[in-house]
């Protein structure tokens, strides 16, 4: 086994793994009728395919691959628990489909479907959200703790207790229909903007997994809108996410540099994502009041905007920030406000708003936020403080290069 052959096939599982994994654990999912169980195999057949590519060369069609194997681990598991005996036939037959369709070089996206069942209401509610995040999206305990403020100990045993409540009641998986996402469309929103914001996170650090998560976010949230049509919060996700994906090519300089928002240029933003957006935002006011995505599809449009009129309309940006407020939104949009505030009202507005709030001690935005304003009020050395604290908390190179170069300019 060469270097350039073991080199070769771990990418190659490294790419399937980061752009294949909900689907495959969807499809698996379908066949045994058990999450952890499905999530095991897939394991097995990644394993196995570290083991037998370097020799074998990768395959043509590697995700057909990895299900054969992983699915061949379900059907082992069914012959040897007597409890599934009377399954066999059925899973006989659902393995047999599903071959014929992955010889043929097309798996079925069976995600939304898997992300419906992980919002059942047996399972407790507040692990809705990071069941979707880990089974469908492959996001790992820790990032998704971190998404929610919890330890990865404490999430782990808390996705282990979810996982065996759907395996004690029998996981009900369905193909989604419009008459099943009125109940459980709240949770699946949720996941889709929060594998959004963790792909944005990322960015700096692992930049092919970041496109992925944010490919399938805006495919996920195109296709929650496509089959929920009168849902005005899916619609106003697919807006907002749309919003925020079409300013992808502006986000870094030629050289790798980090822009901010008020600094990018209008012109590299996707024309062809901003007009989808805002005919989907529109569709969303249509429907309802405004709901928490569509006030914040809202402050992405006021921004959009800035390609037509040359300038941010910040009151506007303020007003909309306010009214999401109300809505409950997290320590994001009140830092967020108060930047807002800052440009529309001047620096002592923002400082007052960032002073209101509980942030913590290691709370990057907040940071950042705290010495941009402490810097625009001429508090230099207060904001050379704060710069020092964000970049220390950035885990994005060229993030933390923005904010030392902010911090040397004072």
């Amino acid at each position: 086994m060469g270097a350039d052959a073991a080199s070769g096939a771990r990418a190659a599982v490294e790419a399937a793994a980061s752009n294949a994994y909900g689907k495959l654990v969807a499809i698996l999912t379908r066949l045994g009728g058990d999450l952890a169980a499905a999530e095991d195999a897939l394991a097995d057949a990644f394993a196995k395919a570290l083991e037998v590519w370097p020799r074998s060369g990768t395959p043509d069609r590697p995700e057909a691959w990895l299900l054969t194997t992983a699915r061949r681990r379900l059907t082992d598991l069914a012959r040897k628990a007597a409890v599934r005996a009377r399954a066999e036939p059925e899973l006989a037959v659902l393995i047999a489909r599903t071959e014929q369709t992955a010889e043929s070089g097309a798996l079925p996206d069976e995600r939304l479907a898997l992300m419906l069942a992980c919002a059942d209401p047996l399972v407790d509610p507040a692990l809705h959200t990071p069941l979707m995040l880990q089974a469908v999206m492959g996001l790992d305990a820790a990032r998704i703790g971190s998404a929610f403020l919890t330890s990865p100990a404490a999430m782990g045993q808390r996705l282990a207790r979810g996982k065996a409540t759907l395996r004690a009641a029998g996981l009900r998986y369905e193909a989604p229909a419009p008459a099943d996402l009125p109940a459980r469309l709240g949770p699946v929103l949720q996941a889709i903007y929060a594998a959004y914001s963790a792909g944005f996170d990322l960015i700096g650090e692992d930049a092919a997994k970041a496109r992925d998560l944010s490919g399938e976010a805006l495919f996920l949230a195109r296709l929650v809108a496509q089959l929920a049509p009168e849902a005005a919060e899916a619609r106003a996700l697919h807006a907002l996410i749309a919003h925020c994906e079409a300013r992808a090519p502006a986000r870094r300089s030629p050289a790798g540099e980090f822009i901010p928002l008020t600094q990018q240029d209008p012109a590299l933003w996707d024309a062809a994502l901003v007009d989808e957006a805002e005919s989907a935002l529109r569709c969303a006011l249509a429907l309802a009041p405004p709901g928490r995505f569509a006030l914040e599809a809202a402050i992405q449009s006021v921004h959009a905007e800035r390609r037509r009129l040359g300038a941010t309309n910040w009151r506007a940006a303020a007003a909309l920030y306010d009214a999401l407020i109300l809505t409950g939104a997290g320590l994001g949009a009140h830092i967020a406000r108060a930047c807002a505030h800052g440009e529309a009202f001047g620096p002592q507005a923002a400082l007052d708003l960032l002073q209101a709030l509980q942030a913590g001690t290691d709370h990057q935005p907040y940071f950042a936020a705290c010495a941009h304003w402490l810097a625009a009020a001429g508090r230099a050395p207060e904001a050379r403080a704060a710069y020092a604290r964000a970049a220390a908390l950035s885990a994005d190179p060229a993030l933390r290069a923005f904010l030392q170069g902010r911090a040397a300019q004072l």
